[in-house]
């Protein structure tokens, strides 16, 4: 049987990948993001998550090619989303919002910011 060469160059081979599932709407379906291989350690994909280059993300999957094991690491990326948006009291977007409510395992005992924007104006109009 032939071996397929390795998707993950030689140099960065042992440590943890993670990738991001995201949702492209009805008509384009999910797929998995195409992203910068630098930028796919625990760390990276945090804060990309947090500045927005995930508009839509829905799971998130981390792999080790060198240990042999792949995982669903959605709820672990949740967890530490609400943690830091609640540490830096960052505004985060309705989505993902949605997502860390959707799949946080843990219960912060605080309220995530929510985007305000419009809400005085829509109080007078009434």
């Amino acid at each position: 049987m032939r071996s397929s060469p390795s998707i993950v160059p030689a140099d960065r081979l042992d440590r943890d990948i993670y990738l991001v599932l995201e949702d492209f709407g009805a008509r384009a379906g999910c797929a998995w993001r195409e992203t910068d291989e630098a930028e796919t350690d625990f760390e990276d994909v945090l804060q990309n998550l947090l500045s927005g280059q995930y508009a839509y993300p829905v799971r998130i999957v981390s792999f080790n090619p060198v240990e042999g094991w792949s995982r669903d690491a959605t709820s672990d990326v949740a967890d530490a989303l609400a943690q830091r948006a609640a540490d830096a009291d960052a505004e985060i977007s309705s989505a993902l919002q949605d997502f860390i409510a959707a799949n946080a395992t843990r219960h912060l005992d605080m309220q995530l910011a929510l985007p305000l924007r419009g809400v005085a104006s829509r109080r007078n109009a009434g």
